[in-house]
């Protein structure tokens, strides 16, 4: 494995390898079973394997959350070799934005609720490093995580617009055995938040389950919501959405998706179903 920390050393290696059999997997790193699934699948789809590790700024609204975000490089390195990935490339913050940078995505359609309307700015963030990555790294195919669903549908919205050259790749979500979702910030939940977290997936499964039966949309979101509350979630939104689209829709079909996010303590849980 060759692992690289700055632009020259990464685009020297990624330049002997095969330019049409690489898969790519974009990571900030702290990496766990959510990670290494998409590692995982990026090994079956192509010859080649290349991970990113990068904490990027200009996705994050709150300068706290930038700031503790774990940061385990020589852990990550350990889980990336054992699971035999070809290039490792750790940028510098100047590498993806160097001085006077002055260029960002600006996606609408489905960025705009949601994450994108409580988070201002996080998709920009997120479409703009994403795109610079590709255009650095090449690559015939991209994993992304399930977990963060929205964020999946802007960029695919991004890669048909732009016409950008690469296959996304959709990897299911990883969960504890008691279905909490994999997620770096799970550390930061205190041990009885731990025991509590879980209850947002049983939450989940349970209107999804009754939705598919024929429950009244509104009657189970309410009753999902209400159940969360009384939990002792903060609950930022719990809704069935188009799962392209990510518009709010008022009858439940193939389409749909279930999406939430609420907060336990300082950390904020994301999952869909």
């Amino acid at each position: 494995m060759i692992i690289t920390h700055d632009l020259v050393s990464f685009l020297k290696a990624r330049n002997q390898l095969d330019d049409k059999n690489i898969a790519f997997v974009p990571t900030m790193g702290a990496l766990h079973e959510g990670h290494l699934a998409l590692v995982k699948k990026a090994r079956e789809i192509a010859k080649y394997c290349i991970v990113t590790i990068f904490v990027n700024p200009l996705q994050f609204d709150q300068k706290d959350d930038f700031i503790r975000y774990p940061k385990l490089e020589n852990e990550d390195v350990k889980l990336l070799e054992q699971n035999q990935v070809d290039l490792v490339w750790f940028p510098k913050v100047e590498d993806i934005y160097p001085p006077d940078f002055a260029t960002h995505i600006v996606v609408n359609g489905p960025a705009l609720l949601w994450e994108g309307a409580l988070r201002k700015g996080h998709f920009l963030g997120v479409a703009t490093v994403v795109y610079r990555l590709f255009k650095f790294i090449k690559p015939q195919f991209a994993c992304f995580g399930e977990k963060d669903w929205q964020q999946i549908q802007v960029i695919r919205r991004m890669v048909a617009d732009l016409i950008l050259p690469v296959i996304l790749v959709n990897v299911p979500i990883i969960r504890e055995k008691d279905g909490l979702a994999k997620s770096s910030r799970n550390r930061f939940l205190s041990e009885k938040e731990r025991i509590k977290a879980p209850f947002l997936y049983k939450t989940l499964q349970q209107t999804y389950d009754q939705l598919q039966k024929g429950a009244y949309l509104f009657s189970a979101l309410e009753k999902a919501r209400s159940d969360l509350e009384k939990a002792g979630f903060n609950l930022d939104y719990f809704t069935a959405v188009n799962k392209n689209s990510l518009r709010e829709i008022s009858n439940w079909d193939s389409n749909a998706r279930l999406i939430t996010a609420a907060r336990l303590g300082t950390v904020r849980l994301l999952d869909n179903m």
